[in-house]
Order: structure tokens, then sequence, then C-alpha cells
């Protein structure tokens, strides 16, 4: 038996839409009461909550972006009582202060069961054993997916960083049956497999659980023919509130979004004007049952459409298409959100001022994604020892991984010709 209320997953559409208009409201008025962030917002807009009387009167509240987690640092956003909260995570912000999120008991269970509820979708059960194998930057993310699978009654290997040759004997040896894992992290391990001249059908694998990144062209065929098992595509945010929040059925076609613990909206990036189904924009989000951390019209950065008609799994929940491209200027590497901002406080607070000429990629070597950085070198870092030089760059790599929870490699380029301070993300196969 679930151990969450299967019957939500298919409500009517008249059901859905009063239930979500019952949470909101609790939602809105919960976080006017006990969060000054969004009491002075909503004063300021002359917002008056008991005037309003559908999920359209959503549109007239200001959004909440990742800046306003910095300025809310450390619990400015909580909604309860510290005593009230278990459980406290950080994430990686838009600079050098971390996103702070809280977790009533109440929220814990709550997203143990959306997780299990996505993992049973994917077919996972009692009878499997889930090995997780996710960065640094996705810790949260691996305490989620072991609490959820636990749900299930699957047997759960939880998150280990080891090298890639160490998960690949523990899921040999473990006869691992579902691994979740990123989308670039699965193609390293089919690599690893080609190299190493193993035969998926040596191992027990089945399932795989992809997070973290949109897929890009037919990289989710692929990966099903190199490690002969099925994949499903899981949606969340690295910061708040988790994983899984969207997930794929049986008939994968889009990932249904949780509409009974979120509300959904997709707008113009541009204008911030809501867009028509099929359209594809922004998706902007606002938590419906959360306690300790609300978000009301959280702008993610991902880039959607919501689908039109209903699902032939029977599910009534909404199902939208997730793009790999972004409305915001954010890296994604396997899995973890950087901003080009919180890189060049790094970089100033390892070298003491931000550098005039730099550059940010997303570079792969062997299947591997890194985040790259050149700094050119110039008077303020120039040196005419060499072993001072490979220090430096050592310090910088130490300090940006250590911070990022990611492959970081630091190119120190002198006399280069880029004179202009500038970011881009390019993908790049370096085998």
């Amino acid at each position: 038996m679930p151990i969450w209320n299967a019957k939500e997953e298919c409500l009517d559409l008249e059901e859905r839409a009063q239930q979500q208009w019952e949470r909101l409201q609790s939602t809105l008025n919960r976080a006017y009461k006990n969060v000054p962030f969004y009491r002075n917002r909503f004063d300021q807009q002359e917002i008056d909550l008991s005037r309003a009387e559908s999920l359209n009167d959503l549109a007239r509240i200001p959004f909440t972006g990742r800046e306003h987690f910095s300025e809310n640092y450390p619990y400015g956003l909580f909604a309860v009582p510290l005593r009230d909260v278990v459980r406290i995570h950080t994430a990686q912000g838009t600079g050098l202060r971390p996103v702070v999120s809280g977790y009533t008991r109440q929220d814990l269970q709550l997203w143990r069961e959306l997780v299990a509820r996505a993992l049973s979708a994917s077919g996972v059960s009692s009878s499997d054993i889930l090995q997780i194998d996710l960065d640094p930057g996705l810790t949260n993310w691996g305490r989620d997916y072991k609490d959820g699978a636990e749900s299930t009654g699957a047997s759960v290997i939880p998150m280990t960083l080891l090298p890639l040759e160490k998960q690949l004997m523990v899921m040999r040896d473990y006869r691992t049956s579902v691994l979740v894992t990123t989308p670039s992290a699965a193609e390293q391990l089919a690599d690893l497999l080609f190299r190493s001249k193993v035969n998926p059908n040596e191992l027990s694998l089945r399932t795989l659980i992809l997070v973290g990144e949109s897929l890009k062209g037919p990289v989710q065929s692929q990966l099903e023919e190199q490690l002969h098992v099925k994949t499903w595509v899981h949606y969340g945010l690295s910061e708040v509130p988790g994983p899984a929040l969207a997930f794929e059925c049986e008939e994968r076609r889009g990932l249904h979004v949780s509409e009974d613990h979120f509300c959904v909206e997709v707008i113009d990036p541009a204008t911030g004007i809501s867009v028509p189904d099929g359209e594809e924009g922004e998706l902007v989000l606002t938590t419906l049952t959360t306690k300790a951390f609300p978000l009301i019209r959280f702008r993610t950065g991902d880039r959607v459409r919501l689908l039109a008609g209903p699902c032939h799994c029977g599910r009534t929940l909404r199902r939208m298409e997730w793009f790999s491209r972004r409305t915001d200027d954010m890296l994604i590497i396997r899995g973890v959100k950087i901003n080009h901002h919180q890189i060049l406080l790094l970089l100033e607070r390892t070298l003491g001022f931000i550098p005039q000429s730099y550059r940010f990629a997303i570079r792969r070597r062997n299947f591997q994604d890194f985040l790259e950085v050149w700094v050119k070198v110039d008077e303020e870092i120039f040196s005419d020892e060499i072993k001072e030089m490979e220090k430096l760059s050592r310090q910088l790599c130490s300090e940006l991984g250590q911070e990022l929870g990611i492959p970081v490699q630091i190119r120190l380029k002198e006399g280069t010709s880029f004179d202009v301070a500038y970011q881009f993300n390019r993908l790049e196969d370096l085998r």
C-alpha cells in the first residue's frame, strides 16, 4: 500500500481546482502572518488577501527570486518558529551566502511521500535495491531520495562520495536494480562499462532515475540502449524545497507536476505575463502545503511548457515538458546550479579582487562535466616563478571546487586576446 493518498493523483479538474484554492489561501495567509518579507510585499502592492476569490488572483502577487534568499539569510523566510524546525538544509545561493531552508516534521513526511510517489511511478518497489550517486552539491537530494525510497520498501544504498569505479563495484556486488543519478553521470557510467568491457547484462540494474538536468536530444534513448535499462526523469529544485516535485509516468509524455502540493504557472520571462498552455515559458512555483518555508511565485529560471489533454495513465496531475535552455545566466553542472556572480565572488575572495577578464564554460572530458574558469594573467596576478602560478591555480581550483561541490579546472591565460569580462556556457567533449 502506498504511504501517500493515491486518490489525489486522479482528482477531477473541479476537485483539483478547489483543493488548490483552499490550500493556496492557507499558504498565503500563513506567509502574510509569519514572514515579514511577504507581508511587506503584499502591503506595498496593496494586496488584500481577504478579497481574493480564485487562483487567478495569484497573478497580482509579486514574484520571488533567488536573490531574495540571500537577502533574507539565514532564517528570514521561515514561517514557523525555529523550535518547530527539525531539519535545516543549505544549498548554493547566488552569492557567497547559501540558501537556507527549514523543514518541520510534517514537511519531511510530505517530502518523503512525494519522492516515494515519483519512485513508485517509475516502478520502484520493495523488491528493489536502490543506489544513489550524486555530486556533493546535491547532498540534500541524496537524503530525500533515501527517505523516499525507504518508504517504498526498497533496500537503499545511501549516497556516498566514491569514484565511479567504486560505484560500479558496489552496483555489481550489491546487485543494484535502481540507480538515482544525473544524466551526465549516467553517460559517464555507460562509457566506463564500454572501456572496462563490462556487459550491462552482468549487472542487476534495470531502472535509471535521472535527476538534476533536463535531457538533451536522444540521450534518454541512448542510455537505455547502452545500459539495458528503462529510464525515468524527475524534476526538482536544488535550492528548495527538493527533488521529484514532477515525474514521468509509464506513458512518458511529459512530467506530472504534484499539483496537490504546488501551484504551477508558466510566464513570459521578459514580461512576467502568463502564457497559454502549450507555449514555452519560465516555470513559476508556489508551495501549497509546505509549513516551514513557503515559496510564493518563485521564478525557477527553468523553461517548460504545459501539455494539454489527459494522460492515459489516469493521473490528472498536469504535465510539463522540460527544456535544457534557461531564462537566466545560471550554469547547471551535474545537476548543481551555479550563478556566474557567485563564481566571481569566490575568485575575489581568493585573489583579493575581481579579474578584469575571465571566461566560464561547462566542459566535458571522458563524459565528465566540469566547470572551466579562464582568468587572464595581468600585473596583479603575474609572477615570474612558475611554482607560484601553479600554486595559485591549485588554490583557486580547490576553493571553487569545495564551495561549489563540482569538479573545477582553472586556466591562467597569459597574453590572451579576450579584453572584456564575459560569461558563456558551452559544452564540449574533450576526450
